[in-house]
Order: structure tokens, then sequence, then C-alpha cells
């Protein structure tokens, strides 16, 4: 088979394209590969279906491919254009590469396979490319993604989430079904979220049926402009509910800690994170020191008995029967005389109707959350992203759930 050939399937090229000549500089490690079309040719404009003879061709162009025998290869062409009634001058589309890309649509689905399994800058060493040429790699895979999911739709169980990376706050609107995140907002605040929920058709807002996220007030405020019937669909995530409830527990042990103290009684030191333990979680090790504490009486084992009874809240069937949880808990936080206990129940009775929204939903954040840490893992692991719109990108990239490969041109669209 003559090189001509060989090239000719190396580049997955088509008719009427052909290989003209193969210039090979064994110094430098590299093949050249002109890429030629005979004359004569109808070429079709690549946003219509009008088909229009030669008009005159750009400037001879260079496109990265896969490297063959070890050798850095390029392919090298000068673009048809044509004239067209409706868009006027136009280069016609190659069955090689995208438009505007600089590397060849095989070079580019390589470069997405080891960027998922690698960082930007694993991928430059594996690709011979600089660090910029990979992550421009990158943003151009997550633009293919979103555009093919230009008629995307709102996910029917959303998860709201913040996210504090080292270039700037983020809002994550993530789907939960999936999971994966459907978008990414800058900072916290109402406005971005309302218009990014707002611009999706209201039959898609009236589909949404729950919406989990912490009890965040600006969160709260965009969901119920946008999304019909909100207050039954907003769930206040059950984890940062009992966050809450665990920093008051952790108060009252600090102040119990410090009132010890005075008396050279120690046996608070070193229970910081025994408290913030569940029953059912906590180690076998340090279950009788648990055991021990609570023989004492020490108000701080009241507060952790408090914590582990309102978490009874979440098995109940009904809203009936969490309603009575509820209200035994509350009475008994108030009785308490232990003012975190008693402020953070007066917080939680503010946001009551939307915690209970639970037992209709069962929904949680666990997914937001879970995708946050794998985020931070994210970031971590490539040591960070330079600025906010790469980590913005990589997000995307790796948790957006995107078809990130181009997709081949076939014959038909050549003309």
């Amino acid at each position: 088979m003559r090189d001509t050939e060989l090239y000719f399937h190396l580049l997955g090229l088509v008719k009427p394209w052909t290989v003209g000549n193969v210039e090979l500089s064994v110094p430098n490690r590299r093949v050249d590969v002109a890429v030629e079309h005979p004359v004569g040719l109808l070429w079709r404009c690549p946003q219509c279906t009008f088909e229009g003879s030669l008009y005159d061709h750009s400037d001879e162009r260079t496109w990265r491919h896969l490297d063959s025998c070890q050798f850095l290869t390029y392919l090298r062409a000068r673009i048809p254009r044509i004239k067209c009634p409706m868009h006027g001058v136009l280069q016609v589309s190659v069955p090689w590469a995208e438009p505007h890309s600089r590397f060849t649509l095989l070079f580019e689905r390589l470069a997405v396979e080891i960027l998922l399994q690698s960082t930007v800058q694993g991928a430059a060493q594996i690709l011979g490319l600089s660090w910029f040429e990979v992550m421009h790699l990158m943003e151009r895979a997550v633009a293919r993604g979103q555009k093919k999911e230009s008629a995307a739709q709102l996910p029917k169980t959303i998860g709201i989430d913040e996210k504090y990376t080292p270039c700037g706050v983020l809002t994550l609107v993530n789907d939960l079904d999936t999971p994966r995140v459907a978008k990414v907002l800058v900072g916290v605040k109402k406005e971005p979220l309302k218009e990014y929920l707002g611009s999706f058709p209201e039959p898609q807002r009236e589909s949404v049926r729950a919406v989990a996220l912490d009890m965040c007030d600006t969160f709260y405020a965009a969901i119920a402009e946008v999304i019909p019937e909100s207050w039954n669909k907003i769930v206040y995530d059950r984890f940062h509910v009992m966050q809450h409830v665990s920093k008051a527990v952790e108060k009252v042990r600090k102040q119990e800690h410090a009132y010890l103290l005075r008396t050279s009684d120690q046996r608070l030191t070193g229970t910081r994170f025994l408290w913030s333990y569940s029953d059912e979680n906590l180690p076998e090790h340090r279950r009788e020191q648990l055991e021990k504490l609570k023989a004492d009486k020490l108000v701080t084992g009241r507060a952790w008995a408090l914590k582990e009874f309102l978490r009874t809240l979440w098995n109940c069937p009904s809203r009936s029967t969490a309603m009575e949880v509820w209200n035994k808990w509350y009475c008994w936080a108030q009785r308490s005389r232990l003012e975190p206990m008693k402020d953070v129940a007066r917080r939680l009775r503010a946001r009551l109707y939307n915690i209970l929204t639970f037992i209709e939903h069962r929904i949680t954040n666990a997914a937001s959350e879970g995708l946050n840490s794998a985020i931070s893992t994210l970031i971590r692991r490539a040591y960070g992203y330079r600025n906010l719109q790469n980590q913005i990108t990589a997000i995307y990239f790796y948790h957006g759930g995107l078809n990130l490969l181009p997709e081949p041109v076939t014959h038909g669209e050549l003309g």
C-alpha cells in the first residue's frame, strides 16, 4: 500500500478528499500529510442545504492528528469556500475536524479519553501539548457537550448546594436522579439561580418533584418565585438540619468543659468528636466511654440525647406522626435549660414545614454533598485550575454528565 493510501485510511478521510503527498522528517520525528480535493465539485453550505461551486480557498491550515509510528502527525489543507445566497461566503465542513479546531476529530477523542482518566498536566505530558492547549481541548469538549444539550430538560429532582473553591464561591444545581451537575453559577445569589430556573418553560418547572437544599434563605427565595407550588417541593436537607443540632451540642460541651476545668475536672477533655456520633455509628471501642459519661449525668449527655431523639423524625411514616415527634422534641429542648439547644429548636421551628416535606419526598442532598466532595478532590488533585472559569469548565467536564466526544462528519454533509 502506498503512503498516500495508508494515510487516507489513518486520517479517516472520505471522498472527495484525497492525500496529495506525505512529507517525512526523521530529525523532527514529524509527518506532514497534504490533503487535496478534485476540481469542479459542488460544496454544501455548512449552515443550510444550499450547494454551490467553489468560490475560493482559505489560507492553508494545519491540524494535529494522532501520532503514527511515534511520529508527530499533522494534516495540512486549504479549505474550500462557497458563496451562499443566504449566509454569504463560508468555509465548507471537513470530515476530519470541527470548525475552528486545530486538532483532528480522532485526536480530540483521544484527548477527551485521556483527560477523563488524568489531570490536565498529566494529559499534556502524554499528548505532548502545553497545559493551555489541553485546557483548550477541555473547553471545546464542554462546549460540544452543552451544545448537544441545547434542549436540556430541567431535572425532576434538584439539589442545590454552595461550593467554596480556591478561586471563589459557586452555586451548584444538581440533578439528584443521575447524579450530575446540571448548572454552575458564580456566587451565592438569588438572581442568577432565579434566572436559570426561570429560563425553562413553565411545564418543565411544574414537573419538578422536589428540591433539596440547606437552610439558605437566598436559595429558598429564588425557588419560591419560579417553581410552582414550591412550598410543597422544597425539602430542607436532613443532614444540614442535624448538622445545626450537632453544633448546638458542641456549644453545650464547650460551656460545660470550661466549667469543669475550673475544678480540674477533665472528663470532657478529648470528647469533641465523641458526641458527634449517632448511636448506631459509634465505634465499639468508644461506647464504654460514652456510656460512662452519660451515667455521670453531664448536661452534654442530655444535649446528645436530644440530638439522638430528633433523628427519629426522619423515620416517621406520615406528617402527623412526625409532628408528634417534633412537638415532644421541641418541648424537651425548651425545658432543657440548655440555651444552645433552645436556640436551635427555635430556628428549626421557623422552618419546620419544609423540614417535614421530607416525609412526602424522602430526598436528601447527599448526592450534592458527594459531588461537592468529588469536586474538592478534583481541584486538589490538579493543584487548582488557575482561575474560576477553568474550575467551572473542569466541573462540567468531569461531573456534568455531558457527551464530550466529537461526532464524525459524514459523507453526506460534505456536499
